[in-house]
């Protein structure tokens, strides 16, 4: 019997494991608990990849080991699997899950990915590659919205790459685009591989959302961009559209207007309403299409008019006080600080009340200064002690002219809680709430963008035909549903305005409701899609278990503690342990799925982070990035399992394989892009969440 490729190289991996495990055994002086730990990690890997349950491995694997370690204890060992799972399933995050999964289920069977790819299909006609480029751009858009990588790559093998053949594409580039525009539901939020990490991780899964953001959409612009290259280098790849492929019929009511007036969209239709120029076309008909047309404009006035509100905002109360602050230093710097007594005087300590101003103990020699000297001194006719100045009511007064708020004495204590009791303003002097009503000027930044909107804003119109207003329309049933979708979870998760668990509740009632609008909600659906939540957060939340016991028992052997004297006996730098850790990882991607490498190897390096400097997040966004690879790579490529399942009969596995080898070169490249500008990953994090 003839053995596939793909399983010869599972069984030269598992025997270099299980011969690198014996070698290490034999050449040890001393056989410990340690390194029955590694051999514990080695087992469990040739397990999953012979096929047995990876939770359930996780599980016994880690209940042996541990009734070895507690030298065949069996009540600590069931106490310790107790804890692990009460501890694993008392965490709060993991309610999140379920419910984008649910609400992924429920976006399926929308049917809204068929009218998606039509759509942007249509609307990116002229691009190189467009079938392609379409196809990742509903990839990305639908993979946010489910974050289910077999249910994106299986649908987009039924409705895209029938298209793409029937267009002359090359099969290795269609199922290429297919597979990597599919699993980039496990890199861009709401992702469940981002709250799995999280939660092993203790990072904050709010913060691993907005880090992941702009990584997601980096390397997806590089797919399109590499598609884009490709299709100009190489047109036979990908033959550009037909024009009967890219021909949009219109309404009839519409016809008579483009044929008779004009084919721009915009100013026929105002002109339409002339009168006698309706053309026996129903004005409701008319007013509707132009309603349509002026949405972006409608959006861009309300999107200018936020930011004016914004741009103009005045300075907030604490903003005002460190103002006020700041020009008191100065002030004191520049007349020489504070109320002093006379040389060789004796001063006493200043009431709390008074700010931190010193009395001086003879007044006689003490003269009134000029107006712009710094502090507040006694007048010459003073009997002793600190007096009121001539004509105060109470209390200390700013001097006439204070522009704003009050102020502290030269030279006093920013920090003296008392500083400001009692202090009146003088007539005429304006008070702190007066600047707070004024509105500054807008910046320049914000008179350039507001510009260039405008000019894309006309340019958008100029170019508006009706053919792309059918478009337009098609997209907004389509794509923009889902972009307020997506919009409402990530943008309550990173604004802050609600946990992930309480967006994912959000998330999963507005899948309910798509599928309401769409007409496609029946107890059928729902029954699906719940028994297939259950079954994945089921799956999820045994491999917690099992992840849990696994790394408990892994601890108590000693083989962290191994591991890390392994890696710090190397002399790493900083740089040196980021590429060794995600090479390991880039290879783990190849025998195990993201799961395994999350729930096992993760605990494993996220305590050696602190020894090189390493930030879990920035850490955390490199593993997303990498972790692509897992749904990539041969042999075990359970994205181009999923497209060979849907595929026609002459589509090979080798030919999906091979296709995928070009994007994963390109999720290398982003990972290093993301090494070497950290701020891809961290600077919205650093913005919505540094105080």
């Amino acid at each position: 019997m003839k053995i596939r490729k793909e399983l010869w190289f599972g069984f030269i991996l598992m025997a270099l494991i299980i011969a690198g495990t014996a070698l290490m055994l034999v050449m040890a002086p001393k056989i410990t608990n340690g390194h029955l730990g590694l051999m514990m990690l080695a087992l469990v890997v040739v397990a999953i990849m012979l096929g047995f349950p990876t939770a359930f491995t996780l599980m016994g694997m880690g209940m042996i080991f541990t009734w070895i370690a507690y030298e065949e204890d069996t009540s600590k060992t069931l106490t310790l699997m107790v804890q692990s799972a009460f501890k694993v399933m008392g965490n709060d995050v993991l309610i999140s899950i379920p419910l984008f999964v649910f609400m992924g289920y429920l976006v399926e069977r929308a049917n809204l990915i068929e009218k998606l790819f039509k759509s942007l299909h249509l609307a990116m006609a002229r691009v190189p590659g467009s079938l392609a480029v379409a196809t990742l751009f509903t990839c990305a858009v639908f993979a946010t919205a489910t974050g289910i990588v077999g249910a994106v790559v299986t649908l987009m093998g039924l409705l895209a790459l029938p298209q793409m053949l029937r267009g002359g594409y090359d099969v290795r580039v269609s199922a290429g685009a297919i597979t990597a525009g599919g699993c980039l539901g496990i890199l861009i939020p709401p992702s469940v591989m981002l709250i799995v990490y999280g939660a092993t991780a203790g990072v904050s899964v709010v913060q691993l959302y907005a880090g992941a953001f702009f990584p997601g959409i980096m390397l997806a612009g590089l797919y399109v961009v590499y598609v884009i290259v490709l299709a100009k280098l190489k047109p036979h790849l990908m033959p550009p559209l037909s024009a009967a492929d890219r021909f949009v019929p219109l309404p009839a009511l519409t016809t008579p207007i483009a044929e008779s007036i004009s084919n721009t969209a915009l100013p026929a239709l105002l002109r339409a309403l002339k009168g006698g120029r309706n053309l026996g076309v129903p004005t409701g008909h008319i007013l509707r299409q132009l309603g349509v047309a002026l949405i972006p404009a409608l959006l861009f006035a309300l999107a200018t008019a936020f930011s004016w509100r914004i741009n103009t905002a005045p300075p907030d109360a604490e903003a005002r006080a460190d103002m006020a602050r700041a020009s008191a230093t100065v002030q004191s710097d520049a007349s020489g600080g504070g109320l002093q007594a006379p040389p060789g005087s004796t001063q006493e300590a200043a009431p709390a009340e008074s700010g931190g101003l010193q009395e001086p103990p003879s007044s006689s020699d003490l003269k009134e200064p000029a107006a712009d000297s710094g502090g507040l001194q006694e007048p010459p006719s003073a009997d002793a002690g600190v007096k009121e100045p001539p004509g105060a009511d109470s209390g200390v007064k700013e001097p006439p002219g204070a522009d704003a708020g009050v102020k502290e004495p030269p030279g006093a204590a920013p920090e003296a809680p008392a500083a400001t009791a009692g202090v009146q303003e003088p007539p005429g002097a304006s008070t702190a709430a007066a600047p707070s009503a004024e509105r500054t000027p807008a910046t320049r930044g914000w008179w350039i963008g507001t510009g260039i909107g405008t000019v894309a804003l006309l340019a958008f119109y100029a170019i508006l035909s009706f053919q792309r207003l059918e478009i337009f329309k098609m997209l907004l049933a389509s794509f923009f549903p889902l972009l307020v979708l997506i919009l409402s979870v990530l943008g309550s998760i990173v604004m802050g305005l609600a946990t992930p668990t309480e967006a994912a509740a959000v998330g999963a009632f507005g899948g309910f409701l798509l599928a309401v609008a769409y007409r496609q909600f029946n107890m059928t659906v729902l029954k699906e899609s719940v028994f297939l939540t259950a079954k994945t957060s089921a799956m999820v939340c045994w491999l917690f278990v099992g992840s849990a016991i696994f790394s408990a028992a892994f601890a108590l052997l000693g083989g962290q503690e191994l591991v890390e004297n392994w890696v710090m006996s190397m002399n790493l730098t900083k740089t040196e342990f980021l590429i060794l850790s995600q090479v390991i990882i880039f290879i783990l991607g190849w025998p195990l799925e993201w799961t395994e490498i999350i729930v096992i190897f993760m605990p494993i390096f996220i305590p050696l982070l602190d020894n090189f400097g390493v930030d879990p997040l920035f850490f955390g966004l490199l593993v997303a990035l990498n972790l692509q690879t897992a749904f990539l790579s041969p042999p075990v490529a359970m994205a181009a399992f999923y497209l060979k399942g849907v595929s026609p009969p002459h589509v090979t596995l080798n030919q999906i394989f091979a296709g995928m080898l070009p994007f994963m070169g390109i999720q290398v490249i982003a990972i290093i892009l993301l090494y070497q500008f950290p701020a891809i990953g961290l600077w919205l994090p650093q913005v919505l969440y540094s105080r």
